[in-house]
């Protein structure tokens, strides 16, 4: 469990305990997309609303379950920028549909969706076991979720699920990281994992592979355990030189810790 996905578990369960359904300050904290107008608060406050038990633990294990990679990955300012924009873009896209500017709208499923995402691009052929059983790659998951969303969003009346909150994450997770890439400072993020890694040599470079050698494997996430494998493995076989900077960024990063 990182920082800010233990902070944002933590918030979720907290107000779902003190904030009952049907309260006066839950209805003031609900999405109603055509209200926005008049009540801006609720693009962030109906995030951390849920309709019940069902709602909010799976939303958490979602958020538990991809959340701590992406945020190492990304660090934590920008795994919560994501996080949030997410939910609002789920807020906007449910607001820009006719039929859906009515309803009460709750729940993070929004911005766990961008976080869904954003796993997926990074980690597209990850096996994401359902039910512990079925494994399916991540970027098939989000694909088959999407084709979901938009048959029963644009099937009215089939169930009571905020489908077009679920699009609208998916859509505000990948304008998240678009942007990133392009114009935000962390620019520099696309360009180190761009750029062709610089030749090691000399004793600093056996100096860096028993530093990264001492990383923990049991103190990393499974996602980041299983490719810090990998690249070691690439160490061993080809040497320091033949690591992309992204990978010696990841090395660095965690033997620094």
């Amino acid at each position: 469990m990182t920082r800010v996905v233990a902070l944002l578990v933590l918030l979720n369960v907290s107000v779902y305990l003190m904030v009952p359904p049907g309260t006066l300050l839950s209805y003031n904290m609900v999405l109603i997309p055509g209200q926005i107008a008049s009540q801006p608060w609720t693009v962030i406050t109906y995030q951390f609303l849920h309709a019940g038990f069902g709602h909010i633990f799976f939303n958490m294990l979602s958020l538990f379950f991809f959340g701590p990679a992406l945020e190492m990955r990304l660090g934590s300012r920008r795994f919560l920028a994501l996080y949030l924009l997410s939910g609002v873009m789920g807020a906007l896209f449910s607001w820009a549909i006719p039929w859906t500017r009515d309803t009460h709208i709750v729940g993070a499923s929004g911005a766990v969706y961008g976080v869904m995402l954003g796993f997926a691009r990074f980690w597209p052929r990850e096996q994401v076991y359902l039910w512990g059983i079925v494994g399916v790659e991540a970027r098939i998951l989000v694909g088959v979720m999407t084709l979901i969303s938009l048959w029963s969003g644009f099937t009215p009346g089939r169930d009571n699920v905020a489908h077009f909150a679920h699009l609208g994450g998916f859509l505000g997770g990948w304008m998240y990281l678009k942007w990133m890439e392009r114009y935000s400072p962390a620019a520099e993020w696309k360009r180190k994992v761009q750029a062709p890694a610089p030749r090691l040599s000399g004793g600093g470079g056996a100096a860096d592979v028993e530093r990264w050698r001492r990383i923990n494997p049991a103190n990393l996430h499974p996602v980041n355990r299983e490719y810090l494998e990998e690249v070691l493995a690439k160490v061993a076989a080809s040497g320091a030189g033949a690591l992309s900077a992204s990978e010696r960024e990841f090395l660095d990063r965690f033997s620094a810790s």
